[in-house]
């Protein structure tokens, strides 16, 4: 059973790191799936036990989230946000300034999947009436989707998964985050207007056409389902309950239907998380992966420190990807102390900036950007992709330890 289940987990984190099954149309999600059906049915992991295997509430927080998201984007705010940044004229340096703003700002108070999702197609839109190559314009949202949702523990799944899992504090851990957030803002602003200057001087067209109308009635709900959110996240109330709260307040419309907003749940997303939390279950149950945690330990490399953790998010997220690699890390290593998963929340994310395969929103925004016939390689990502993280991660590792989070 023990080398069915090394198998098995082997394989599944191989599919991470491809994307999908060569020959077959099956992506992340689906490979995560069958694995974990295959061990539950081969008895790696007793039914009576897949409840505690998977962890449930941050499942339901992410999904709270994504009605809240979904509820935004039904008055209008988005494609109105998009436009209006797609029209700030003529001087392409400063349009790709508010996209980056606007990616970072967004994606810290709502989950950056779901912004990245609904913004490319309508910034590709935007951008191609103005006859501006669309393309750093895009990287920059997804690099500043990454870079701000660093900032908070429900800017991205990885993050509401170290902040769940690790119980760390929202408001404590928004302190230590926002400034190395706001640093790789700043960064992702100026990598990719040099490696990019030549296609950001281009004149503009002068006739961008309308912003948008949105509902600012329903857009105001919505701003104040989001503040009564992070209210709720200072109290006893767990933050899953909290979201789900706020998320069922906001289903109440006139005016949008509620099967519109559920629509919008991401459920490949919410499988992925499930069936990883399964497959690292009956991993764990094998004994291996204490057996590493304990030799890595004596052998003075376990994540604890600067010097091996912001290399081994590197590593881990440009290859298996950021969510399954804490995913892993969490199951594997118990009892992290809370600097660390400060530490893990922040560098994991921000590796994700690195290469495409990095995080989700690099892939959510590569994918719609192809069905508005944009094309956006894996060489001209990584032109700037590769100093922004470097940098980033360098100032984050440095603010890290300054403030007494880690150790070097």
């Amino acid at each position: 059973m023990t080398a069915l289940v090394t198998v098995a987990f082997a394989l599944t984190y191989v599919g991470m790191a491809l994307g999908r099954v060569p020959g077959l149309g099956i992506d992340r999600a689906g490979i995560a799936m069958i694995a974990a059906v295959a061990l539950v049915a081969g008895g790696a992991l007793p039914v009576d036990h897949l409840a505690g295997a998977v962890h449930f509430p941050t499942l339901l927080l992410l999904a709270g989230l994504m009605i809240l998201s979904a509820r935004v984007g039904a008055a209008g705010f988005y494609d109105a946000a998009a436009a209006w940044i797609a029209r700030q004229a003529g001087r392409p340096q400063h349009l790709l300034a508010l996209t980056i703003g606007a990616g970072g700002l967004l994606s810290a108070v709502l989950v950056n999947d779901i912004v990245v999702f609904a913004m490319t197609p309508l910034l590709c839109a935007g951008l191609a009436a103005r006859k501006l190559d669309p393309r750093p314009f895009l990287f920059g949202l997804a690099a500043a989707s990454n870079a701000g949702s660093a900032a908070t523990l429900i800017g991205n799944p990885q993050n509401i998964v170290i902040g769940q899992v690790g119980n760390l504090g929202f408001w404590s851990y928004l302190a230590m985050a926002i400034v190395p957030s706001l640093i790789a803002l700043a960064i992702t602003f100026r990598c990719i207007a040099t490696v990019w200057r030549s296609s950001l001087i281009a004149a503009a067209d002068e006739a961008p056409g309308a912003v948008p109308s949105f509902d600012r009635r329903q857009a105001g709900f919505c701003g104040l389902g989001l503040v009564a959110l992070l209210a709720l996240f200072a109290t006893p109330l767990p933050r899953e309950i909290s979201a789900l709260l706020v998320a069922a307040c906001l289903i109440v419309s006139r005016t949008v239907r509620s099967r519109q907003l559920l629509d919008e749940i991401d459920l490949p997303l919410l499988i992925l998380f499930a069936s990883l939390f399964i497959i690292n279950d009956a991993f764990a149950r094998t004994g291996l992966a204490e057996q590493a945690l304990r030799a890595l330990a004596a052998e003075g490399l376990l994540p604890d420190r600067l010097s091996v953790l912001a290399p081994a998010t590197l590593l881990l997220s440009n290859t298996i990807g950021n969510v399954p690699a804490v995913v892993m890390i969490l199951k594997v290593w118990q009892g992290i102390p809370p600097g660390v998963l400060t530490g893990l929340a922040i560098l994991s994310t921000l590796a994700g900036n690195l290469f495409l395969v990095g995080s989700l929103a690099n892939l959510i925004v590569v994918e719609r950007a192809q069905t508005e016939g944009v094309h956006l390689s894996f060489r001209d990502h990584a032109r700037a992709g590769v100093p922004i993280t470097l940098l980033s991660m360098l100032a984050a590792g440095v603010w890290l330890w300054v403030s007494g989070q880690m150790g070097l």
